[in-house]
């Protein structure tokens, strides 16, 4: 049984990393969404109410061999906690494969866990920073992130 691990803050969890689960869902037998902690970025939504949500939808989208948790340490320790046979990385663009190589390299390095990219598909070049700044001015998103994210989104923003 191959396990992929697909690490992020998913802060908010957007359609091009829906995607990327997607994809990965067809090429591994189990898949851990892993929603970590950021130490250059300031969390703007609740990981629990996300990891909620991402569970909602990945039932809403009939999507079983996936399963979301929530970790606080290196990515490539957790992974090996849970038996991944691979790191799943998202990319937009070659700014972003570059980034992620150095990664990957690192990650290969200290704990012998190899990545596989997967194109964040259509609307993946929208960041979660990018939409961030469009809900803080008041503009739709819908296009962008699932309507169980949506629903988090709002219940955080307007409380």
């Amino acid at each position: 049984m191959k396990t992929g691990f697909y690490a992020g803050s998913f802060d908010p969890f957007t359609i091009g990393h829906l995607h990327i689960i997607k994809v990965s869902s067809k090429i591994f037998d189990r898949v851990i969404i892993g929603i970590g902690v950021n130490p250059k970025k300031t969390r703007r939504f609740d990981k629990i109410k996300m990891k909620n949500a991402i569970e909602k939808l990945l039932k809403s989208e009939n999507i079983k061999n996936v399963e979301v948790i929530t970790f606080d340490g290196l990515t490539a320790d957790t992974a090996i906690e849970f038996k991944a046979d691979f790191l799943i990385r998202g990319v937009r663009n070659g700014i972003d494969y570059d980034f992620e190589e150095n990664l990957a390299v690192i990650n290969e390095e200290i704990a012998g866990i190899d990545t596989i990219y997967v194109r964040s598909g259509e609307l993946g070049a929208i960041s979660s920073s990018m939409v961030f700044e469009l809900l803080k001015r008041n503009k739709d998103v819908s296009k962008y992130i699932p309507k169980f994210v949506i629903d988090v989104i709002k219940e955080q923003l307007v409380s």
